[in-house]
């Protein structure tokens, strides 16, 4: 239960931080809250042999919003800092719905929203967040700069679009257009535990009350977070009521692809996909209303 040898660097800038990856590449790891990857490296199941701790580099903690009213939150701030935040309670009141099911609130003093998406945990309640908000994420790295679409991030189990030399930087999720809704769902056998599986639906209605947009994303269904894009599109245009949410769901479940777990087998899985979606979509259409 110790971890392997590892040599230590704490950089105050981004330059420097971003200078030491470009030399160590693979070898090094960014450390921010450590929720995942200090009990890897005891486990030695990560072994880096450098790591660079990003938690005294000036602007990594950001949590502002734009003019525009996109919300950008820096690399190494804290859950609870988002969680806790009135003006994010009221313009994206989902985020703090989901943080609320992330682990147990020690873990969300420490965990930090940036580490937590580069380390891309299927399982993990904020990829499938980011996914239904369509966040853009700022890549950074001693060559430049590059924005990446969370639909692109997330490639494979515990695997990112980042290239050996970079860092997610900053989250930019852009405001949610008037009369949308949200909600977000999840099964665990115990409160803090992975879930078997979860949910993130968003709606948008227009002044009729028929919905313009529609975005359904799963956590523990895939190898990554999941948008569902035939059940998401099936809403555009319904009224929102049973039968259209009813038949969304059927078609979220044909588009998960669980892998099971010790919990639940992937039929089960797919079920609560199914269970979940139209919940969801429930709460969220009522919210939009």
């Amino acid at each position: 239960m110790k971890p392997a040898p590892f040599a230590w660097h704490a950089p105050t800038t981004q330059d420097a931080a971003l200078a030491l990856k470009a030399e160590h590449g693979e070898e090094a790891r960014f450390l921010a809250g450590g929720q995942s990857l200090i009990p890897a490296m005891n486990f030695r199941v990560a072994q880096p042999a450098v790591l660079i701790n990003l938690n005294r580099v000036a602007g990594l903690d950001t949590l502002r919003f734009e003019p525009d009213g996109t919300l950008v939150i820096g690399a190494t701030c804290r859950y609870r800092a988002i969680e806790r935040d009135p003006e994010v309670a009221r313009r994206f009141p989902l985020l703090v719905e989901a943080l609320a099911e992330v682990a147990h609130p020690q873990i969300r003093s420490r965990g930090t929203l940036g580490g937590n998406l580069s380390h891309a945990d299927p399982a993990s309640e904020m990829p499938a967040v980011m996914l239904a908000l369509e966040a853009r994420f700022v890549v950074r790295s001693a060559r430049g700069e590059r924005i990446v679409a969370a639909r692109d991030f997330f490639i494979g189990p515990l695997t990112t679009a980042l290239a050996t030399d970079e860092m997610l930087a900053e989250i930019h999720i852009p405001p949610l257009p008037p009369h949308s809704g949200t909600a977000f769902l999840e099964f665990a056998r115990r409160r803090g535990d992975y879930a078997m599986c979860g949910v993130t639906a968003v709606v948008t209605r227009d002044a009729a009350g028929r919905c313009t947009d529609a975005r359904i994303a799963f956590l523990g269904a895939g190898p990554t977070p999941l948008l569902a894009p035939r059940a998401s599109a099936a809403l555009v245009g319904t009224a929102l009521d049973a039968i259209a949410m009813d038949a969304a769901a059927a078609l979220a479940v044909e588009e998960v692809d669980p892998l099971g777990s010790v919990h639940a087998t992937p039929a089960y899985q797919r079920h609560l996909a199914g269970v979940l979606a139209v919940r969801a979509l429930r709460i969220a259409a009522e919210r939009a209303a």
